[in-house]
């Protein structure tokens, strides 16, 4: 129990230092971006004066020194402060919720997807290693891994959407329709094209190395045995090939937290869907230090517990992992 505990107790400290050095280089990079945040703001075709515009830098703390700037921010958060953004005039943590909201279907949809579909196709390919059905699955797999996900989303948008009229072009639900009337149904048509768009780039890393794993898990010695005790292939995946194959894909699976809310952004973008991706785009367009600061933080956030989740799932699916920890 102590040991679990120590564990508990040093991730939570690794997770605080990687949030105050992903601060610090988000701040820094954001300060020297060239983007000004007044211009931004006010808009490059805006006709007030200089003086207007230092005043508007003066009511937001850009003319103070950005350690200055840090320190307050810090101070600030401390104390549950996340700022104001700029670009949408709400709090940020306001916004956080709101958005977290609408990217957390879709991202936990297109990773359950991803999942799924990768491991699957990995155990069908593995099983059927040097096949024509094998070669058309590794095929299938190594397009999906080369190809753009917003290119991928495009395609979808223009042949589905364009072209067959089966879903709707963007956002998350329908346009000119009051939140009280928009369904369930309403959503999920919505959410198709998105979920997809994002599931696709993660199906090939899941599915190549649940497929190679369940290649050297069928040569090994045990399943040779097996063979010879008269098991069928269902059989031998079943009870020797899961458990080895799972925890590989697990581990990619929530590794790719990162990718997953990387590409939230530009399938978000795609389909002009109102998350966490969208608003950090506007937030970098416009400058908005408070709101790109506030979705940092949660991305690290969002990354750091799905490993952490996955490392304590390790225990579940081998025994072997909880009689060593207990040692």
């Amino acid at each position: 129990m102590n040991k679990y505990v120590k564990y508990i107790v040093t991730t939570l400290l690794r997770m605080v230092l990687l949030l105050i050095g992903v601060s610090i280089v988000c701040f820094m990079l954001i300060t020297s971006s060239p983007i000004d945040p007044v211009e931004a703001y006010v808009g490059s075709e805006s006709n007030i004066s200089q003086e207007q515009k230092d005043v508007i830098a003066e009511y937001w703390g850009l003319n103070n020194p950005p350690v200055q700037r840090y320190v307050t921010w810090v101070k600030n958060l401390l104390h549950g402060d996340m700022g104001i953004s700029i670009a949408y005039q709400k709090p940020v943590t306001q916004i956080l919720a709101q958005r977290f909201q609408t990217s957390a279907v879709l991202m936990i949809t297109a990773w359950i997807l991803s999942g799924i579909i990768g491991f699957l196709i990995g155990i069908v390919a593995g099983s059927h290693a040097g096949s024509v059905l094998d070669r058309v699955l590794k095929t299938f797999c190594f397009i999906l891994s080369s190809t753009p996900a917003f290119w991928i989303g495009l395609l979808l948008l223009a042949v589905c959407s364009v072209q067959l009229g089966w879903f709707p072009v963007g956002f998350a639900v329908p346009v000119g329709k009051a939140a009280s009337e928009v369904t369930v149904l309403d959503r999920i048509h919505h959410l198709i094209l998105p979920a997809l768009t994002l599931s696709i780039t993660g199906i090939s890393n899941i599915a190549l190395h649940t497929r190679q794993k369940l290649i050297d898990v069928l040569h090994s010695d045990y399943v040779l045995f097996a063979k010879a005790r008269g098991e069928s292939a269902f059989q031998i995946i079943k009870r020797h090939g899961l458990r080895n194959i799972a925890i590989p894909a697990l581990t990619l699976q929530f590794a790719s937290f990162s990718e997953l809310f990387g590409g939230s952004v530009l399938a978000e973008q795609v389909f002009s869907y109102p998350g966490l991706g969208n608003a950090a785009t506007t937030a970098g367009l416009k400058g908005d230090v408070p709101l790109l600061l506030g979705v940092a933080l949660f991305s690290v956030l969002f990354v750091f517990a799905g490993n952490f989740m996955a490392n304590l799932l390790y225990g579940v699916l081998n025994p072997q992992i909880r009689k060593g920890e207990g040692q």
